[in-house]
């Protein structure tokens, strides 16, 4: 297990950005000095299961309509998380020549004749560099050629001009093997982008919202001093919003069941950022299920649930909590960029 979403076997994660030594935010004075953005591509090794849930009031996405169970196209090969806005769903062209290359997609009578699906979502991060550079085709295809099982956080991908509040934002990942009940033995697994026009820090101690998921980490309540410097951070402008994200499972699970799934993962989202799901985010997150792993039969303790429905049950309880931790990993794995401190800067004492 390498606390990623790659411990749900047969996905992959890929990224490709451009970070330019020297970024100045864009603004109504200039355009921006330096490049800061890019996408982050999640691959799968066969066709899985997937759904979508759109919590946010201003989401930028591509190919959801299609998740919807009652449509006909009921699998995917990649999903696209990317910088960019509107703008950068351009990349996902890209990652559909990748798999094109590689002959993945709905086949249209011959084997060369494929349509991969590739649904996505956007962060708005335009402003943080130059507002005319935004991942396009090229990046798609880099970042899914460059997928691997070991992947980078942090200011990376589609978390490269990502800003959370006060702080910089980044890309987290994290996942768990269920131990217990119905679902004992499968993974569950996430990978965030976070951007949000709201808190990952309670501003009253600077502690993280999310701080109780990383316990490994040490983390200790930051020193009045530093809480009072927070206080005093420029605010984020209320446009450069949206956390989006994959979550993923081994269950064998249907589209519906993992609609559910995608559903319960807002709850971790929620918890490890305050407020969540406003009309200036467009907070977006995608579930797979692989199917690879069936959970063992069990005994349920509730006599009228079906093993099934016991199993969809202890996922979605695991969701939300590696939802969570991957909130937190991204926040803690995040440096500086264009002037934008990371939460290791604004409390030094805090032991990040």
């Amino acid at each position: 297990m390498r606390d990623l979403l790659s411990d749900v076997a047969g996905l992959t994660v890929g990224h490709h950005h451009v970070l330019d030594s020297e970024v100045t935010p864009s603004d109504e004075h200039h355009d921006g000095i330096g490049r800061a953005t890019g996408c982050t591509v999640v691959m799968t090794d066969a066709p899985v299961t997937a759904a979508v849930d759109v919590r946010g009031g201003g989401p930028g996405t591509r190919e959801t309509d299609l998740l919807d169970p009652s449509h006909a196209v009921q699998q995917i090969d990649a999903v696209l998380l990317t910088g960019g806005s509107a703008y950068g769903l351009a990349a996902a062209d890209g990652v559909m020549r990748h798999l094109e290359k590689h002959r993945r997609g709905v086949r249209m009578g011959r084997d060369d004749r494929v349509v991969p699906i590739v649904p996505g979502a956007v962060i708005f991060d335009l402003p943080m560099g130059d507002w005319s550079v935004r991942p396009d085709a090229e990046f798609g295809r880099a970042a899914a050629a460059a997928a691997s099982a070991d992947f980078a956080l942090g200011c990376v991908g589609a978390g490269t001009g990502a800003r959370a509040g006060l702080l910089k934002g980044g890309v987290g990942s994290a996942s768990m093997r269920i131990e217990t009940g119905a679902a004992a033995g499968l993974v569950v697994s996430a990978l965030m982008v976070v951007n949000p026009v709201g808190s990952v820090f309670d501003p009253e101690t600077g502690v993280l919202w999310s701080a109780a998921s990383v316990p490994e980490v040490g983390l200790r309540t930051p020193s009045a001093d530093d809480v009072r410097a927070a206080a005093q951070l420029a605010p984020k402008d209320t446009s450069l919003n949206t956390t989006i994200g994959v979550v993923a499972t081994d269950a064998r699970l249907t589209e519906s069941e993992c609609r559910r799934v995608a559903v319960a993962a807002h709850d971790g989202l929620a918890r490890a950022i305050r407020p969540a799901h406003s009309p200036l985010d467009g907070d977006t997150i995608f579930a797979i299920a692989t199917g690879r792993a069936a959970a063992r039969p069990a005994e349920v303790d509730m006599p009228m649930m079906m093993p099934d429905l016991a199993v969809l049950d202890g996922v979605c309880a695991a969701v939300a909590p590696v939802v969570e931790r991957a909130i937190a990993r991204a926040i803690l794995a995040a440096t500086a960029v264009a002037g934008v401190p990371a939460y290791r800067d604004v409390f030094p004492s805090s032991g990040a």
